[in-house]
């Protein structure tokens, strides 16, 4: 294992978010903090309690994932991206650098960077909301699997993209939309049954559910079923990256 070179492209990676820390840190903070004032205000006004918690502090866990599969693809996909944009994608190929070295120091870096925001973002709800962490080791454990998991995955979607359009494709139009009908700021209890068993199609309830469990020990999904689910995800994506630098799909065209 090439420890220099997984080290080189995680620092390279990490230096850009000090370099945009504006755009990178403060501004998520920001949006988040106003969900919190506008749900809070709008909504909790009128739902004092979902199954027990306090509505503000119900979505807190919703409001994390959201910025959390956010920064992990986005940081993900452009980290790749911007190398193939440039033509300097050719130098790390060439250089001895496997493929393991190459996901880890790229993936690593958007992992830490989604990370970084979303243990902001918890700390900033505290302000807002009274949170308890019943079960801290799986919070933990989803925390990681789920940050890992979408830099893959949006390492992957700065592979296939061929222009910024196709790489603010998903982020912009895909996961906002799953994350906001996964559960994030209501229970699919609260649904009728057929649009229950809708939800259920949707990948990113079974990361909210898992993770507000390890919360307040409440959930939509069973959370073995939600541990099970991400850990999938995170095999698939693996797979899949195997093959795009076994036969160097959109990396060497």
């Amino acid at each position: 294992m090439n420890f220099e070179a997984i080290k080189a492209i995680y620092l390279f990676e990490m230096a850009r978010t000090r370099r945009t820390l504006l755009q990178s840190v403060v501004s998520p903070v920001i949006s988040t903090s106003l969900y919190f004032i506008v749900f809070g205000a709008a909504i909790g006004s009128r739902i004092q309690e979902v199954e027990g918690v306090s509505y503000g502090a119900f979505i807190t866990p919703g409001l994390i994932m959201l910025t959390l599969l956010g920064q992990c693809i986005g940081n993900g996909s452009f980290g790749i991206y911007f190398p193939k944009f440039v033509g300097t994608i050719y130098e790390i190929l060439s250089a001895p650098v496997a493929m393991s070295e190459i996901i880890i120091g790229f993936v690593g870096a958007a992992a830490t960077k989604g990370m970084i925001i979303g243990a902001i973002i918890l700390a900033t709800a505290t302000f807002f909301v009274d949170i308890r962490i019943e079960h801290p080791l799986m919070m933990v454990l989803f925390f990681v699997l789920t940050a890992v998991s979408f830099s893959l995955f949006g390492f992957m979607i700065g592979i296939w993209a061929k222009n910024f359009e196709q790489l603010n494709l998903v982020p912009m139009l895909v996961v906002p939309p799953l994350t906001f009908l996964g559960g994030s700021f209501y229970s699919i209890n609260m649904l009728s049954p057929f649009w229950q068993a809708v939800s259920h199609l949707n990948p990113v309830l079974y990361l909210v559910s898992g993770f507000r469990w390890s919360f307040y020990g409440i959930a939509d999904v069973n959370p073995l079923i939600s541990l099970a689910m991400v850990t999938l995800f995170l095999v698939i994506c693996l797979v899949i990256l195997h093959w795009i630098f076994k036969t160097g799909y959109r990396l060497k065209s």
